[in-house]
């Protein structure tokens, strides 16, 4: 979004354009017709009164020539001083208003809690940003691309200019408070390093990193991801999934996990659902008479999931379900529970 005062100036800028182009004009007519220059000895008569550069006449001025010599230097004189003065105005105070977003988005940043930093604004980092802000999620951009970060700021996206390897430039991000980084370079190495950087500043915090090839995987795991994924694994494996089994490939595509209204597919930390100090069972949350949603899968407090789990199955503290349901049905859910 554009600031008002900085459209205001664009269009006085505008304006002193088109009269230093009006009085260009007029001198140039002026000395071609006054005085019966060529084309070529008008404006060059007309470039050196406007500047006032101090050169000589090309042919002696009679009394109309002079006189119209006055009024040209007069009147530009006032253009020109009025055209820099607001070109002047105009950069300054752009200057200061682009130092004075930055500073307040910074601000912004550094009162950031549990956010996501995404290392990397190219086409993995771009997705991920639109995933996050299908569901709600705060997170920082960080990037070193002058002209992506210009976009980002007319956008009003929270980034953080530099580069990631850097610790500087992950404290700037707030890396301190954020709860998960997503490390989407387009380099293994510079992954690699990101990964060992940030696992040193926050042991707490989740690190899903990009990595190009196989033999990345382990070393990034090794430095400290939680998660590596493969793109070009991913996508293979999908495009064969669809010749293998290409009906459920489809169902699972069509599950709407992409934004806040078209959700089918929902995880929910026990401690949302009841009071954890008592351990009740799936059978004993009935989500499935409550809101019509189905527990597909279970996440134990040790990590370990468990596919379509037993009614029977104890939600202790710490513990996490899938649930599976209709947009509607979903809702519910979240509105029965206050499931933010």
């Amino acid at each position: 979004m554009n600031n008002p005062l900085i459209q205001l100036f664009r269009s006085r800028i505008y304006t002193a354009l088109l009269l230093l182009v009006f009085v260009i004009f007029i001198g140039v007519l002026g000395y071609r017709f006054v005085s019966d220059y060529s084309w070529i000895d008008a404006i060059y008569m007309t470039v050196i009164t406007i500047t006032t550069v101090g050169y000589g006449e090309v042919h002696p001025l009679d009394v109309e020539a002079k006189i119209f010599t006055i009024f040209l230097i007069l009147s530009s004189v006032v253009i020109v001083g009025y055209a820099i003065s607001i070109i002047t105005e105009y950069i300054l105070s752009k200057n200061n208003f682009e130092d004075i977003k930055q500073r307040k988005m910074q601000k912004e940043i550094e009162a950031m809690s549990d956010h996501i930093i995404i290392c990397g604004f190219g086409r993995n980092g771009k997705q991920a940003a639109r995933k996050l802000q299908d569901y709600g999620k705060p997170y920082v951009i960080i990037e070193r691309d002058k002209e992506i970060t210009e976009r980002l700021q007319e956008e009003e996206i929270p980034y953080v200019f530099g580069n990631a390897n850097e610790d500087e430039t992950l404290f700037e991000a707030g890396i301190e408070n954020a709860s998960t980084l997503i490390s989407a370079l387009p380099s293994d190495a510079d992954n690699l390093f990101v990964v060992l950087s940030a696992r040193q500043i926050n042991d707490k915090m989740t690190i899903i990193s990009r990595a190009s090839q196989e033999t990345s995987y382990n070393k990034l795991k090794l430095a400290g991801a939680n998660n590596v994924i493969l793109p070009d694994r991913i996508g293979g494996d999908h495009m064969a999934s669809l010749v293998v089994i290409p009906d459920l490939v489809e169902f699972i595509d069509n599950l709407g996990i992409v934004g806040e209204r078209n959700i089918n597919v929902e995880e929910v930390k026990v401690e949302q659902l009841y009071n954890a100090k008592q351990v009740k069972t799936i059978r004993d949350l009935d989500l499935r008479k409550k809101t019509g949603c189905t527990v597909i899968g279970f996440k134990d407090d040790k990590g370990e999931y468990i596919v379509n789990p037993e009614a029977n199955t104890r939600l202790v503290p710490g513990s996490k379900i899938i649930v599976l349901g209709r947009p509607e049905q979903i809702e519910k859910l979240n509105s029965e529970y206050n499931i933010a």
